[in-house]
C-alpha cells in the first residue's frame, strides 16, 4: 500500500521485509529516506535505527507501529529517528511527515550554503550581508534596509520573482536581529495540503481528527521567541488567512481542538512571487491582511535588473559548484569572455537559482580551464544566436536588439506558466493588458 501511495506522489520506492534485508538495500544503494515499522522478523526498525547511524548512513528515518505509545517515540527520536507515525494512518498524514523531512533535510543544505557563504564574505567595511552576493547599487539599498528593520520585530513582506533570494533576506534578517540564537523556522505554504496546512501551522490537541493520538505543537509554537518564515503566502487558503490575521494581531494561536489560546513571540517574516494587491483585488486574499503583512515591505529585483552583480554570482558559484561535485579549484579556472557576455545578455527568467543551476550544468560539461559558450544549456544559447542573426544582418538598433530579449522572456515565461497569461504577467511584473499587447506585437501564440 505504502509503494503504490508513494509512487503515486512522485517518489522512487523499494520495498522489503525486515530490517537486515533494508541494511543490504541501504548499503548497496543511496537513499533518502526510510521508512521503518518497529517490529519486524530478524531485525527491528530500533535496531535498524541504530545500524544505520553506527555505520554513518545518512538516510533520514521514520518509524511506524501499530503498538504506538510515548515511551516508543521517545526511545526512536532518542536513536535519531525524524518522526514517529502511529497505525493506523491516513495517507496525507504519511505524505506530510515526508514533506516536512525533505524541507528539513533542504535546509539543512541551505545552512551549509550558507556556511560556505560565510567564508566568501566582504570585509567589516562593507555593507553586505550574510549570504547574499551582489554589490549593484538596489542591493545595497536593500543591505541597508535589512539592516535597519532587522532590530524590530514589525511583520516583514518579502516580494519579488521566483529565485531573487527571498529566504535569504530572511534569514539574513533573522540573523541580524536580537532573536539570532532563536529558531529560524520556515515552511512553504504552497507545499502542504490545505487539509493539513491549519495543523502545521497552529498544532493539534489530541483527539482533534481520527489520527491525532498526541497533543503536537505548530510551527508558530516551534518559532516562539524566533522568527517563523511563511514562503510562498499567496498559496494560503482564505480560511486560513483569518486565522493568520488573527495570530499576528493578538500573538495567540489556538491549536486545532483546543479551546484555550497559547500566547506566542513570533516575528512573522512573509514571502511571495504573486502581486498580492492583485489578489485582493481579485478576492483571493484578504485586505487587512495584506495590510497587516506589509508593515515592512521589501522588493527584491530580478536578475536581469542588476547585471552588474552577474560576474560576481559566476564566480561564486564556479567556486561553490566545484567544491560540491568535488572539482578542485584549479580545474575550472573561470569563463571565457564569450560566455560571461552572454551571461550577461541573457533574461535569466529563473534568476539567481537559474545561474547556479546553468553553472553547474556547464561544469558538468567543461572540459577545459574555462566555461565556454558550447557547455551552456541550450536556452542560454539561443539568445546568444538571435542576436548574433541581428548583429551580422548590419542592425545595432538598441530597441530592436531589446525586443528580441523582451520576446524571449515572455515566450519562456509563458511555457514555465503552461500559458497561463495572468500568472505570466505576474512574474513578468507587468500588467495583464500589457502582456496581451505584446503578444499580438510579437505574434505569439498560447504555448
Amino acid at each position: 500500500m505504502l509503494t503504490v501511495l508513494l509512487q503515486r506522489e512522485g517518489y522512487e520506492v523499494s520495498a522489503v521485509a525486515n530490517g537486515a534485508a533494508a541494511l543490504a538495500e541501504i548499503q548497496a544503494r543511496t537513499y533518502d529516506l526510510v521508512l521503518a515499522d518497529v517490529r519486524m522478523p530478524q531485525m527491528g526498525g530500533l535496531e535498524l535505527l541504530e545500524e544505520l547511524r553506527r555505520r554513518h548512513i545518512p538516510a533520514t528515518v521514520i518509524m511506524m507501529s501499530a503498538y504506538g505509545n510515548v515511551e516508543t517515540a521517545l526511545e526512536a527520536m532518542k536513536r535519531g529517528a525524524y518522526d514517529y507515525i502511529s497505525k493506523p494512518f491516513k495517507p496525507d498524514e504519511v505524505v506530510l511527515v515526508l514533506r516536512k523531512a525533505e524541507e528539513r533535510e533542504r535546509l539543512f543544505r541551505e545552512n551549509q550554503r550558507l556556511r560556505e557563504a560565510l567564508a566568501h564574505t566582504r570585509p567589516p567595511d562593507d555593507d553586505g550581508l550574510p549570504g547574499m552576493i551582489g554589490r549593484s547599487p538596489r542591493m545595497h539599498e536593500i543591505y541597508r534596509t535589512v539592516r535597519k528593520i532587522a532590530a524590530y520585530k514589525s511583520t516583514v513582506l518579502l516580494t519579488g520573482e521566483s529565485g531573487t533570494g527571498k529566504e535569504l533576506i530572511a534569514r539574513a534578517v533573522h540573523q541580524l536581529s536580537p532573536r539570532a540564537p532563536q529558531p529560524f523556522v520556515a515552511v512553504n505554504c504552497g507545499a502542504i495540503p490545505d487539509t493539513l496546512l491549519e495543523s502545521e501551522l497552529f498544532g493539534d490537541r489530541r483527539g482533534a481528527f481520527t489520527d491525532a493520538t498526541r497533543d503536537r505543537k505548530g510551527l508558530f509554537e516551534e518559532a516562539h521567541g524566533g522568527t517563523l518564515f511563511l514562503d510562498e503566502l499567496g498559496e494560503l487558503p482564505i480560511g486560513l488567512q483569518v486565522k493568520l490575521l488573527r495570530a499576528l494581531q493578538s500573538e495567540e494561536i489556538r491549536r486545532l481542538g483546543d479551546t484555550q489560546d497559547i500566547r506566542v513571540d513570533v516575528r512573522v517574516i512573509a514571502a511571495t512571487a504573486r502581486d498580492l494587491g492583485a489578489e485582493v483585488a481579485a478576492g483571493r486574499f484578504r485586505e487587512d491582511l495584506y495590510y497587516r503583512l506589509s508593515v515592512l515591505p521589501l522588493h527584491l529585483p530580478p536578475l536581469r535588473e542588476r547585471k552588474e552583480d552577474i560576474p560576481e554570482l559566476v564566480e561564486f558559484f564556479l567556486a561553490r559548484c566545484s567544491a560540491r561535485m568535488g572539482r578542485g579549484g584549479a580545474v575550472v579556472e573561470g569563463v571565457t569572455p564569450e560566455a560571461m557576455k552572454l551571461f550577461l545578455d541573457y533574461a535569466w527568467p529563473g534568476n539567481v537559482r537559474e545561474l547556479e543551476n546553468t553553472i553547474e550544468h556547464a561544469l558538468v560539461l567543461c572540459e577545459g580551464s574555462r566555461v565556454d559558450i558550447e557547455v551552456l544549456p541550450a536556452k542560454v544559447r539561443e539568445c546568444r544566436d538571435r542576436l548574433r542573426q541581428t548583429l551580422d544582418a548590419g542592425d545595432l538598433s538598441i530597441k530592436k536588439t531589446t525586443r528580441i530579449v523582451e520576446e524571449e522572456l515572455i515566450r519562456k515565461v509563458l511555457k514555465k506558466t503552461g500559458g497561463n497569461r495572468t500568472k505570466a504577467a505576474e512574474i513578468l511584473e507587468i500588467s495583464h493588458r500589457a502582456l496581451l499587447y505584446k503578444l499580438k506585437e510579437f505574434g505569439i501564440q498560447d504555448l
